[in-house]
């Protein structure tokens, strides 16, 4: 039996899983990321894939395909990792380094679009033609999924959604607060959970996380139910940007902002008057695999058939 490898490279965390002929996890550990240390973290992807490997029985037979999802994107002029949060990896040359280490090769993917890969292939967006995938955390990404292949782009940055500018801004919305990319009014700084308490703050409310602001609205606060009421509209406004031109059939959230039950139904009613169309069939739909649909998304870089002729 072939196995397919996938890791989750997250600035806190990084999580392995190893996934059988079916797709069916069969070996998962998370460790926390070493701080700061490009090297230590080479290390420690190369010994969580030995420890898997000798778990499964494969140790030393390739019998393994290697899938990697990370924060930011590889510059297809340079071959270097860059736009990554966890700011130690940028500006190294990490799949060519990686693939040094290990002695074979492995398939590097950003970690949004690792989660659109995963819910296209059998979670929330199984059978869908285009997927998109959102991730709503402490940052806010996007990938796209054209009949079960992710859509790179040109320039190895489709979809970096939470970086356009909020459209069909609003007065008190532009410019608006500035982004750790530099610029302002990025979708980010409006729907990341930093985002969402930041917007709570500068409406008068009290110094309170999305968490929080979130549970205050269900307890009938109106300071907080007015938050998450521009919140889902400016989620709407943002979402629409996409169905203007990629017409996906299904929208799959992620992250931790995923989690309120709201969105799927209230969205959908505020998205029609933004979308260029008589009708809109598109889907918005909650993740199935929850957060392990970032390692599997990685896993699924390679198809069960490039595995099986390895």
């Amino acid at each position: 039996m072939a196995f397919r490898i996938g890791i989750d490279l997250g600035g806190t965390k990084t999580e392995i899983a190893a996934l059988d002929d079916s797709g069916t996890i069969v070996e998962r550990v998370r460790v926390p990321t070493p701080a700061g240390d490009y090297l230590a973290t080479l290390g420690v992807l190369a010994g969580l894939i030995d420890d898997v490997e000798r778990s499964l029985g494969v140790a030393g037979q390739r019998k393994a395909t290697i899938g990697i999802g990370t924060p930011g994107s590889l510059s297809p002029l340079t071959g270097l990792l860059r736009n990554a949060n966890s700011v130690c990896l940028n500006g190294h040359a990490f799949k060519q380094d990686f693939e040094q280490v290990l002695g074979r090769p492995v398939r590097v993917e950003n970690d949004a679009s690792c989660f659109a890969l995963s819910e296209a292939a059998d979670g929330a967006g199984r059978g869908a033609p285009i997927v998109f995938g959102v991730i709503m955390g402490t940052g806010v990404g996007g990938g796209i999924v054209i009949n079960g292949r992710v859509l790179t782009g040109a320039n190895a940055i489709g979809c970096e959604w939470g970086h356009n500018s909020l459209p069909w801004p609003k007065p008190g919305e532009f410019p608006g607060r500035f982004c750790f990319c530099g610029r302002r009014g990025c979708i980010e700084t409006f729907l990341s959970g930093p985002g969402m308490a930041a917007d709570h703050v500068q409406e008068g409310g009290q110094p309170l996380t999305a968490k929080e602001i979130v549970a205050g609205a269900a307890a009938g606060d109106a300071q907080c139910e007015a938050t998450l009421a521009r919140y889902e509209e400016r989620l709407a406004r943002a979402l629409a940007s996409v169905v203007n031109i990629i017409d996906p059939e299904v929208i799959v959230l992620g992250g931790g902002l995923s989690n309120v039950e709201r969105w799927y139904a209230s969205v959908p009613g505020l998205w029609d008057k933004y979308i260029f169309s008589d009708v809109v069939t598109t889907k918005l739909v909650r993740n199935v695999h929850g957060d392990s649909s970032g390692v599997r998304g990685a896993a699924w870089l390679w198809t069960p058939d490039e595995a099986a002729r390895l």
